[in-house]
């Protein structure tokens, strides 16, 4: 993705948000320089991979397979171990109509993801096999707001704004907007999108940046590039 079209992106995107009157943190408005200047204090955002992460997941078709995150809050994986300390994390996401968030499961977190507002939240569901991969025959079942539901397996569930989707460790989950744009909330065990993404087909999780203008704000997987000490 050109830098260009990731800024756009952003600006897009804080629009959106603003829109369903959630705010951003103050961090996600420091430009590269703020950012460096703040970097010794702000070591809580940065190992934590707090903030903006715009994917196309390698593919460079962003209005079709994509997706729109910031990283609000998340806490430590060790911890997890214990099961002391800040064990859980938030997102919001922008799904755009149509847009894929591609075919995935997660090892270590359970997830909610909720539908905020705009258009119907569409996922596409899969249990897990023994292996952890794809069971194609196996009925999904899945709580939505503390309401079981069964579907059959690549069953579709669709969330309407106000509705959620629990999905556990090893529940095969795509999902996109249909109708108009989605603004999503994900409240979830502690999240690590370096490790804990595993895609049914083979694909990037963060976009190759073409730097053909200066970052507006820096995503997170700019961090150790653009913050090294």
């Amino acid at each position: 993705m050109k830098r260009s079209r990731v800024n756009e992106i952003m600006q897009e995107a804080d629009e959106f948000i603003r829109s369903f009157g959630f705010l951003l943190p103050p961090f996600a408005y420091w430009t590269p320089e703020e950012f460096k200047r703040n970097r010794a204090n702000a070591r809580g955002v940065i190992d934590a991979r707090l903030g903006w992460d715009i994917t196309d997941y390698g593919k460079e078709k962003f209005d079709e397979l994509g997706l729109f995150l910031f990283t609000v809050r998340n806490g430590n994986q060790a911890d997890l171990a214990t099961g002391r300390g800040m064990l859980y994390a938030e997102k919001i996401m922008i799904s755009r109509q149509d847009q894929l968030s591609p075919m995935h499961r997660h090892n270590l977190k359970a997830e909610d993801i909720i539908n905020r507002g705009g258009g119907t939240l569409t996922l596409e569901l899969f249990m897990p096999d023994a292996e952890g991969n794809i069971d194609r025959n196996a009925e999904v079942t899945v709580p939505t707001d503390g309401v079981v539901r069964k579907l059959p397996a690549g069953g579709i569930l669709r969330l309407d704004p106000g509705e959620s989707v629990t999905l556990l460790p090893g529940v095969w989950h795509a999902f996109w907007g249909e109708g108009a744009d989605v603004l999503i909330g994900e409240v979830s065990t502690v999240n690590d999108d370096l490790t804990d993404n595993v895609f049914a087909e083979p694909i990037g999780r963060f976009a190759q940046i073409e730097e053909d203008v200066e970052p507006m704000h820096l995503l997170v997987a700019d961090y150790g590039t653009w913050l090294k000490d």
